[in-house]
């Protein structure tokens, strides 16, 4: 969000409350960027275990978990969600960190595996990875910013305006474009895709404008517009899986190829493949429950 627009919504009195906000938060990020990953990353965990039962957040991704696991006792539930905070919070400490991790290091946090369909895919030009929030996401795009793959974003904007440019300024070190979520950022998309640039989509997200899709058995507004771009352009889909198996340790998947359907309709070939790659997602989910975004209101209530 612009420095205007938050004035205009906020006052002076909101923005002075965002400043200490920043001021508070990049002070602790900063911080834990020159203290060892370890420790990043448990402190976050310790923080967001700590805050997180306390949230609204809480009590969405207890109802969620009901939801799409109706056959989990309370116990099951609660574990979970513990995993949940756990997840978010070591993913917040670890922000720090992700720009100044080297993927072929000995030593990395992340092995990487199906390297060769990432290489693949950048020999043909514009192509999309589909990935989710799970894990922790940011670290998606180290591995193909390592190779000189910088991908063209959706952003969600912060509503405070320094964290936007401070999170604008750290993710700018791994991507290419941040484009803003809405029309207008799926028009960047889509324009640099004709100009042979690669995107990123995390596609387990809300959107109101999008289409209903079953996830977890119950239809989920999902946007379709990127596929639909990548079937009208005959473009590679690579499925991205991401998973924390050790507190730092992580594994990130280069799936291969997804199948293009061509029936002629743009549309329901795109559904075709967000179904699919919904139902990898799903697996995935069942396999680390703790690891997804279940804190998103991510169906109707």
């Amino acid at each position: 969000m612009s420095f205007k627009e938050a004035y205009r919504r906020r006052g002076a009195s909101g923005m002075l409350v965002y400043a200490i906000q920043a001021a508070a938060i990049q002070g602790a990020l900063e911080t834990l960027s020159i203290l060892p990953l370890s420790f990043a990353s448990g402190f976050g965990s310790l923080l967001f275990r700590t805050v997180g039962p306390f949230l609204k957040a809480d009590k969405v991704a207890r109802r969620n978990l009901a939801q799409a696991f109706p056959d989990w006792d309370q116990a099951q539930i609660d574990r979970t969600v513990r995993d949940v905070w756990d997840n978010l919070g070591r993913g917040a400490g670890e922000f720090a960190h992700v720009t100044k991790i080297d993927p072929t290091a000995p030593d990395s946090p992340v092995t990487v595996v199906g390297l060769e369909n990432l290489l693949k895919a950048k020999e043909h030009g514009a192509f999309i990875l589909l990935s989710a929030h799970i894990a922790n996401w940011e670290m998606a795009a180290l591995v193909p910013a390592y190779y000189g793959i910088r991908l063209n974003n959706i952003y969600r904007h912060a509503d405070n305006p320094w964290m936007d440019r401070y999170f604008r300024r750290k993710r700018g070190a791994l991507t290419g474009r941040l484009v803003p979520k809405g029309v207008k950022g799926i028009r960047e998309i889509f324009a640099g895709m004709k100009r042979g640039e690669p995107a990123g989509v995390l596609i387990d997200q809300k959107l109101n404008e999008g289409r209903p899709i079953p996830f977890f058995g119950r239809d989920a507004m999902t946007a379709t517009a990127p596929i639909e771009m990548a079937v009208q352009m005959k473009l590679p889909i690579v499925p991205v899986q991401l998973e924390r198996v050790e507190k730092t340790k992580f594994i990130l998947t280069f799936h291969p190829w997804m199948e293009l359907p061509d029936t002629g309709d743009r549309g329901e070939d795109a559904i075709t493949i967000i179904k699919t790659f919904n139902a990898m997602l799903e697996s995935w989910i069942r396999k680390r429950p703790g690891q997804w975004f279940w804190v998103h209101k991510r169906w109707p209530n």
